[in-house]
């Protein structure tokens, strides 16, 4: 059994990139969320202490993601993936997308970015 609990369109303004002016002007990136996890027991009990806080993750989100700078957003999301799994036990993977809209590229787009997977190691 797989439940998920997911995040779309958090936008938060940072400073990633390869460019010296994204280093000061920065941008606004959109971010997406999706985290695994067994919610049946929160399902049966109605209560907080058996899922994940929204809060909690956002907040964990916004830490990593704008607690330094990274050159790519391959560095950021990555460091977003590793913070969620740490904070929050109950998640067994974590799949997060970091759209930049505004990427300094010569040509017209609609959007372009990165998404990656990480699971937590389970031991036998």
């Amino acid at each position: 059994m797989s439940d998920t609990i997911f995040l779309k369109g958090l936008a938060l303004h940072a400073y990633h990139g390869v460019m010296q002016h994204e280093a000061k002007v920065g941008q606004t990136f959109q971010i997406d969320l999706q985290l695994d996890l067994d919610l049946g027991n929160a399902s049966r009990t109605d209560k907080l202490k058996d899922t994940v806080s929204y809060d909690l993750v956002i907040k964990t989100v916004i830490e990593a993601f704008c607690g330094r700078r990274y050159r790519l957003v391959e560095g950021a999301a990555g460091a977003v993936a590793e913070a969620v799994l740490a904070r929050c036990p109950q998640v067994r993977s974590v799949r997060i997308s970091v759209h930049k809209p505004h990427a300094p590229i010569a040509a017209t787009f609609e959007d372009v970015g990165v998404t990656i997977e990480r699971a937590r190691n389970r031991k036998s």
